[in-house]
């Protein structure tokens, strides 16, 4: 027998002896943000669905930062080439929302005959990544920033072992810290999100006209009242004074409090993940409530994380097993199991309440710290979340701004009125497109 037909009868035997679902699987391609022990876990809940049946295979591939991801799915989309499912932070919602490239998530499971109970998703979830009363993309990791101290460094400068609730403790504490030789007395990661935009929202003040983008398109920012200008006044002072320590834009600084540099320090509440695995056995750290600003009324501080997009321009096979791996995200179990094993919030109330008969915040009470900030918050028009078309370009305005006046270039009224006028600028040109 000839080698060349002894090779494609041995070709034909090999693919009979294949399953009939490894022939036929559909890939799905979801293009993702996180790293670390994050990343870990994307790929785990990937492999997992994988495992739990045989027509299609999630492809969880890592596309650099959020704001590269979303890039590259634009890019993907224009040049007809997109992926099924991208994970986009909540910046980027208006952005997605407008861009006529997305297929509703809530449309994609009706098509595909599955029920989810959206009313059981959380409050400031639904109504972030809902437009009408429908959601557009699938809830995946939302958290909000809170506060972490060092336990450890908090002993050497002889404080109380517990969280500070207000930036006049912040300030007091972290100059007790900075006595004491602490490098990094108080620090923060996400300097827009944590620092200007959770703290309007946390004090109940607008960030952005029509509802902070929730009524319209927005097109004046808010960011340079008498609110805004205290906060940075603060911040400034700490700044020049050295008991705040600015360490960067997007998470940057995070590696300050993972080196245990840092007494006081806030952040994303999925930090907590991260910080778990890079403390053990070299210090020890508790989580309070983000501190509060005297004089200013109760909101609520914003939920931040991403969603799942499903990108228009697939086949009606991929839709169908973008929506089976949708349905076995939202099964109770894996919900519960991601929160439990991220740090993100539980994002139904079943899943929060399955964390809870588990006994899981018993045994992780950082954990907890996140929902009860949420739960002890008052949502308002002022709180619900930031809406507002290209986000990234406005954010990276307002923390340019603020590292003039960190930097004592500026004041913080100058600071932020400069920020405001090139937010608005950007937020015209979005407008200008979409109307």
């Amino acid at each position: 027998m000839k080698r060349s037909t002894l090779s494609v009868l041995v070709s034909a035997v090999l693919l009979v002896a294949l399953p009939a679902s490894a022939l036929a699987a559909t890939e799905i391609q979801f293009w993702h943000a996180m790293t670390a022990v994050l990343g870990e876990r994307v790929n785990d809940i990937a492999a997992k669905f994988n495992a739990s049946q045989n027509d299609y295979v999630v492809k969880a591939v890592h596309k650099g930062s959020y704001a590269e991801a979303l890039n590259a799915a634009v890019a993907a989309y224009r040049a007809k080439q997109p992926p099924h499912i991208v994970q986009v932070y909540e910046v980027g919602t208006q952005t997605m929302l407008s861009s006529g490239a997305v297929y509703p998530v809530y449309q994609l499971m009706k098509d595909n005959g599955i029920a989810i109970d959206w009313n059981d998703l959380i409050g400031p979830v639904k109504s972030y990544y809902s437009t009408g009363g429908n959601l557009y993309s699938m809830a995946f990791n939302s958290s909000t920033p809170i506060l972490f101290y060092n336990k450890d460094l908090f002993k050497k400068a002889g404080l109380a072992d517990r969280a500070p609730t207000t930036w006049d403790e912040v300030e007091a504490m972290a100059k007790k810290l900075q006595g004491a030789g602490v490098k990094c007395a108080f620090g923060s990661a996400w300097p827009s999100w944590v620092l200007v935009e959770n703290m309007h929202g946390y004090h109940d003040q607008p960030f952005a006209d029509h509802a902070n983008g929730f009524d319209g398109l927005a097109t004046t920012l808010k960011i340079n009242g008498p609110f805004g200008v205290k906060m940075m006044e603060l911040l400034a002072r700490g700044a020049k004074e050295g008991w705040f320590a600015y360490g960067g834009r997007a998470n940057k600084a995070e590696a300050l409090m993972t080196a245990g540099e840092c007494g006081i320090f806030t952040t994303s509440s999925a930090y907590i993940g991260n910080l778990t695995r890079a403390s053990e056995g070299k210090f020890t750290w508790g989580t309070g409530f983000l501190p509060r600003l005297a004089g200013f009324p109760q909101g609520n501080s914003i939920i931040g994380g991403a969603t799942l997009w499903v990108m228009k321009g697939g086949k009606p096979e991929e839709y169908k097993g973008a929506a089976q791996f949708f349905k076995y995200l939202a099964s109770t179990e894996n919900q519960a199991w991601w929160a439990g094993v991220t740090g993100y919030l539980p994002l139904t109330n079943a899943a929060a309440k399955a964390l809870e008969a588990s006994g899981h915040y018993t045994k992780n009470p950082n954990q907890k710290t996140a929902v009860n900030q949420m739960n002890a918050g008052k949502t308002t028009p002022n709180s619900q979340g930031i809406r507002l078309g290209n986000f990234t370009s406005i954010r990276d305005a307002i923390e340019e701004q603020m590292e003039h006046i960190f930097s004592g270039n500026k004041t913080a009224k100058q600071g932020l009125d400069d920020a405001v006028a090139k937010g608005n600028e950007i937020l015209k040109e979005f407008a200008a497109l979409y109307k």
